[in-house]
């Protein structure tokens, strides 16, 4: 079974946490919740969530992917973290899986994950002279080697079907999709 480590930082958007942990555990992939602290996390509209650990104990092991949400100040509060960039470096270096949404796409610019890659993020959420070397696009969802990334709350579906086909193939993410009723694409 695959295993995901989401760490969740006071200022999360909830939307994007919410979505990708309710679709991967659909899909049978164990996502460990990890608050940067411990205790419950208050994301930017108020919801509060209990972490299943906190990312010290969560760090003593491996995961097959991070994915980071974001909003604000989350997405700030996860950039702030030393164990967060550290880990991205250890993930992206052994050809392991990171992925972000919105404002967290900034937070893999900054640790280096997106140098020489396509990705995309919130609107001006990463700026293209702080960052050269990251390709930006207006694409929901992109995924460029060992990275994926996505826009914002309103993308936050398809960036976690698009999770679950990299981790668990296309059938687990047909299986999962199919009975979401998801409007047809024109």
């Amino acid at each position: 079974m695959p295993t995901v480590l989401l760490p969740l930082a006071p200022g999360f958007e909830d939307i994007e946490a919410v979505t990708v942990i309710d679709l991967l555990r659909r899909a049978a992939i164990d996502v460990v919740i990890a608050g940067l602290n411990p205790g419950p996390v208050k994301s930017n509209h108020a919801t509060v969530i209990l972490p299943d650990t906190t990312l010290d104990e969560a760090l003593k092991r491996d995961y097959d992917m991070l994915v980071l949400p974001g909003g604000e100040p989350g997405a700030t509060n996860l950039q702030q973290d030393a164990r967060i960039a550290q880990l991205i470096r250890k993930m992206h270096l052994n050809n392991r899986r990171v992925a972000a949404i919105c404002a967290a796409p900034r937070v893999l610019a900054a640790a280096g994950a997106l140098d020489d890659r396509r990705a995309t993020c919130y609107t001006d959420a990463i700026d293209p002279a702080k960052y050269p070397r990251v390709q930006l696009t207006q694409l929901a969802v992109v995924t460029d080697g060992n990275v994926t990334t996505s826009r914002g709350p309103g993308t936050a579906m398809d960036f976690a079907l698009e999770l679950i086909e990299l981790l668990a193939g296309k059938a687990k993410r047909d299986e999962v999709e199919i009975p979401l009723l998801r409007p047809t694409r024109r």
